[in-house]
């Protein structure tokens, strides 16, 4: 069953994702910034910078809007300093969470992700309840009807480490961090466009939810994303209609 889940939950994942565009902006703001900081502001030599300066474009964010925060991050102009926090929990039906959160005051930021997790059913963790249960990885999910041999052979060879054909017809590749790039730019040159390419925290077993459940599971989810700190959530959880 959770096979022919995966290309509607990856679907209904980005739709969700498009609805809250107006917080985008936001988000890929201070991914700009953590890079900037801690990689320098030359985009050339900084891949993380260069990624978030991708998502920024791709959001139709003016390339003053983008300049003008590499700047504040790099000392160049006066701005908010964030700092990267991740907690880890778990949801419905004891599927696992990990939020990642850029804050600007960790008490606020840990107080409003255990409120989110208590009121609406989940469980706020210890740092590592959870993580092993995803791989750290640049992940690429192409629509069913894609060349599978095509997506195999120009993967491959750019440094990819698995191509995964879901039983729904979707395509995954999955590649190192350090490789997202140059796969990228080899699926990309090669004419193939991937519905999500990202580094993610893949989840390496999903846990079903249906019912009851999945709407109990997609309301936590929700709440954790609307908070002003979350950039984002990962969980292991397949949700049924």
């Amino acid at each position: 069953m959770a096979g022919h889940s995966k290309w509607a939950n990856i679907q209904h994942r980005k739709g969700r994702q498009d609805e809250k565009r107006g917080k985008v902006w936001t988000r890929i703001i201070r991914e700009i910034m953590v890079a900037a900081r801690q990689g320098g502001g030359d985009p050339a030599m900084n891949p993380r910078l260069r990624t978030a300066i991708d998502k920024a474009k791709a959001a139709n964010m003016p390339a003053d809007t983008i300049k003008k925060n590499v700047d504040k991050a790099t000392g160049n102009l006066e701005g908010v300093s964030y700092e990267e926090i991740r907690y880890e929990g778990y949801g419905i039906g004891g599927a696992a969470i990990i939020v990642d959160c850029m804050t600007d005051n960790r008490v606020r930021t840990v107080a409003e992700v255990r409120h989110a997790f208590s009121k609406y059913g989940g469980n706020l963790g210890t740092e590592g309840s959870v993580a092993f249960q995803f791989k750290h990885c640049g992940q690429f999910v192409f629509a069913p009807g894609t060349s599978e041999d095509k997506v195999m052979e120009v993967a491959l060879e750019a440094g990819a480490e698995d191509v995964v054909t879901g039983e729904d017809g979707s395509i995954e590749v999955l590649c190192a961090p350090g490789d997202f790039e140059a796969v990228k730019n080899a699926l990309e040159g090669a004419g193939l466009k991937p519905e999500i390419a990202e580094v993610t925290m893949r989840a390496e077993n999903t846990i079903a939810l249906a019912g009851e459940d999945a709407q109990r599971m997609q309301k936590l989810l929700d709440v954790i994303e609307d908070l002003d700190d979350v950039q984002d959530v990962y969980h292991n959880a397949e949700l049924e209609g």
